[in-house]
């Protein structure tokens, strides 16, 4: 389905049982509604699986200029104000998660529970100093994007073909993505890369991008965080947002995936740990 908001039309994959509680998932930054495909064999039968592209991602419409967190924020409120029916379990990773997060606190009237994927809740300029000062790894990753990603786009490559080249090119951890991440993650990432529009990382690499986060602020609903592990330069939920969250959250149960980095949902190794706390919040949401 499709429903307008601050100019722009966004994209929300609709699946799964009509009258069961809704579960709304929020992608991370350049993803699209693809990369929570493999979630849906799991939900169908009982939720109303709700998916969004946030503008200027997927099949949702671009407005350049507009790619804030607190745009980000704003659409997915207008979605589930539209579509979800009343109070909705958020899952989210990454931009989604930071969007997720925000949402609690601005409208805890909307959100049951939320599960956060190693979630955007710091400053963008945090990003630059992460890990003992020294840059997270995805800066370096979305600075290759910025630059790549239109080239792709013009050159007319299918997703089949970013496919194979995705297959043999190497992850963060130095492996090629065919020996790290299940195979529906690297679909997803090469056709969220390709219906892409590139200019939404500008504010992260230009260190403008707004918070709609407040991490001196609670998270007023029950949630699990799922955060990667600190030996992993991807990772985002370090020391500092785990303290704050401990400080004013309390009832966010904060966990490290050890050996896992940013992308958790996408890796051969980890996924499970993501369908189970998933498979518990909504047990008791």
């Amino acid at each position: 389905m499709q429903i307008e908001h601050d100019g722009v039309t966004l994209h929300v994959a609709e699946d799964g049982n009509p009258d069961g509680p809704a579960v709304v998932f929020l992608h991370g930054i350049t993803s699209c509604t693809d990369t929570w495909d493999w979630a849906l064999p799991d939900l169908v039968a009982t939720h109303r699986v709700l998916r969004l592209d946030f503008r200027g991602h997927g099949d949702s419409s671009r407005k350049p200029d507009t790619y804030s967190f607190a745009n980000c924020v704003a659409d997915a409120i207008a979605a589930l104000e539209a579509v979800a029916g009343g109070p909705t379990v958020l899952v989210g990773h990454s931009l989604g998660g930071g969007t997720a997060a925000a949402i609690a606190q601005q409208r805890p009237d909307l959100v049951k529970a939320v599960l956060l994927e190693d979630p955007a809740i710091m400053s963008a300029p945090a990003l630059e100093g992460a890990g003992d000062g020294e840059p997270n790894a995805l800066i370096a990753v979305f600075g290759m994007m910025r630059q790549t990603i239109p080239m792709l786009q013009e050159s007319g490559v299918t997703v089949d073909a970013l496919v194979g080249i995705l297959n043999e090119s190497p992850g963060m951890d130095g492996k090629p993505f065919k020996e790290s991440m299940h195979p529906d993650a690297i679909i997803a990432m090469a056709s969220g890369m390709l219906r892409l529009e590139a200019s939404v990382l500008d504010p992260v690499l230009n260190g403008t991008m707004d918070a709609a986060y407040n991490p001196h602020a609670t998270i007023p609903v029950p949630g699990i965080v799922l955060a990667g592990d600190e030996a992993d330069p991807s990772t985002i939920v370090r020391g500092s947002e785990k303290a704050l969250l401990a400080e004013h959250s309390p009832q966010i149960d904060v966990r490290v995936v050890a050996g896992a980095g940013h992308l958790i949902h996408d890796s051969l190794e980890y996924r499970e740990v993501m369908r189970a706390a998933l498979r518990e919040l909504l047990a008791t949401a």
